[in-house]
């Protein structure tokens, strides 16, 4: 009887591990890989998305923590947190871009559907500066541009007035009259 009773057990587990190896596995879908993603494809791979991720670092002179909340409890950060205002903003920025691309340089999607860069990125405005200081070009010096002509009564060798010295160059000084003896 004893036997009878290691087969019956034996043959129960095989039969239990034959049934879940057949069933099929259930994997998360594509789109809980990454929980709420709202701008970016719920497909992107994750070498896409800290690619991303660097590339707004970079621009923004920035660090995680400038979007993403840390959870006090576990303390990690919540990627999937929206309680800072910061994300928000560079989800409708990451829209802006891609609008104008789209719009106005034509930019066509990747494989992941993101409209790949033709013109416009976070970089052209921000500089590495998370809040870029917005200068009207009025306000701004004037500066003698190439290949355009001097002002009136400037030679053409001359920098602009007010514009600095080339580095490694002496300032230019009018020459001081000659004294007679």
């Amino acid at each position: 009887m004893t036997i009878n009773k290691k087969l019956l057990a034996i043959a129960g587990l095989l039969s239990a591990v034959a049934f879940m190896a057949m069933s099929p596995v259930k994997k998360a879908p594509a789109d809980e890989k990454f929980k709420n993603l709202k701008v970016l494809p719920k497909n992107i791979s994750e070498k896409e998305l800290d690619k991303v991720m660097e590339e707004w670092e970079r621009a923004l002179g920035a660090r995680c923590s400038f979007c993403h909340a840390r959870n006090e409890e576990t303390k990690k950060m919540d990627w999937a947190s929206d309680a800072k205002p910061e994300k928000e903003m560079a989800r409708n920025m990451f829209l802006m871009t891609q609008d104008i691309n789209r719009k106005y340089f034509h930019g066509q999607k990747d494989s992941t559907g993101v409209i790949t860069e033709s013109s416009v990125n976070c970089y052209s405005c921000h500089r590495g500066v998370s809040h870029p200081e917005v200068v009207r070009a009025s306000d701004l010096p004037r500066e003698q541009r190439p290949n355009t002509p001097p002002p009136p009564g400037q030679p053409a060798w001359a920098p602009a007035p007010g514009t600095p010295p080339a580095q490694g160059t002496a300032p230019a000084t009018t020459p001081a009259p000659e004294k007679k003896p």
